[in-house]
């Protein structure tokens, strides 16, 4: 995710405990829905809809705090 991101993502992640928390969180329901689409993780399609949604919301959050991290140090 953000791969274009990368060195933000690093400094983030290191000094500050939310982004961490939430970029994490992301990944981890990234995995899960894979797992349920893969039906090694057995979820209904409702539960795999709900987990996308917190997903991305999950996703914006973390693409603004980077953009806030670029805009206060890539002057």
């Amino acid at each position: 995710m953000f791969h274009e991101y990368r060195e933000e993502i690093t400094e983030l992640k290191q000094h500050n405990a939310h982004f961490e928390r939430i970029f994490d969180e992301h990944n981890e329901l990234d995995q899960k829905i894979k797992n349920a689409e893969n039906g090694i993780e057995h979820l209904s399609n409702q539960e795999i809809e709900v987990l996308k949604k917190q997903k991305l919301l999950l996703k914006d959050e973390v693409y603004q705090m980077i953009l806030e991290y670029r805009k206060e140090h890539k002057k």
